[in-house]
C-alpha cells in the first residue's frame, strides 16, 4: 500500500528501514501503513492488531498497534510499542544495528543476529500488549 506524503509517494516500511541500516523484517509483515518526520526522524508504524512475532534465532517481539519511535542511521530510539521476552515482557527502547548483529535495550542490551530479522514475518494475533 502507498500512501501519499506531502505530494510525493511514501517508499514501503521496509526500503526506508534498509535506507536508515536496519534489517527489514523487524516489524511484522502486514504493517506497511507508517508516518515518516524527515526532518525530526520521528516514525510512527501501524499495526492492524496486538500481534506477536517469532524470529529465526527463537527471540520474540511484542507489538502494539502503534509503534513510534525516532529513525537515525543504524538505529530506532524511544521506542514506545514494542516489548520483547527477558523471562518477563519488558519494553523495547532501542534498537540498533552493528554489522552482523542488531541489539535490543530493554532493560538490560542484549545482541541477537542481524540475519533473523532480514526476513518479513506475519505477525501471530495475541489478546493484550
Amino acid at each position: 500500500m502507498q500512501v501519499r506524503v506531502h505530494g510525493k509517494m511514501q517508499k514501503p516500511l521496509p526500503e526506508l528501514l534498509k535506507e536508515y541500516n536496519l534489517p527489514v523484517g523487524i516489524f511484522p509483515r502486514d504493517a506497511t501503513n507508517y508516518e515518516f518526520n524527515e526532518e525530526t526522524g520521528k516514525l510512527t508504524v501501524y499495526i492492524p492488531a496486538v500481534c506477536e512475532v517469532g524470529y529465526k534465532d527463537s527471540s520474540v517481539l511484542r507489538f502494539s498497534t502503534m509503534v513510534t519511535g525516532y529513525l537515525e542511521k543504524g538505529k530506532l530510539v524511544d521506542i514506545e510499542g514494542i516489548k520483547t521476552k527477558v523471562i518477563v515482557w519488558v519494553k523495547v527502547t532501542c534498537i540498533s544495528s552493528e554489522k552482523s548483529k542488531v541489539c535490543f535495550t530493554a532493560g538490560v542490551k542484549k545482541s541477537r543476529s542481524r540475519d533473523a530479522y532480514e526476513v518479513l514475518r506475519d505477525g501471530i494475533g495475541i489478546d493484550k500488549f
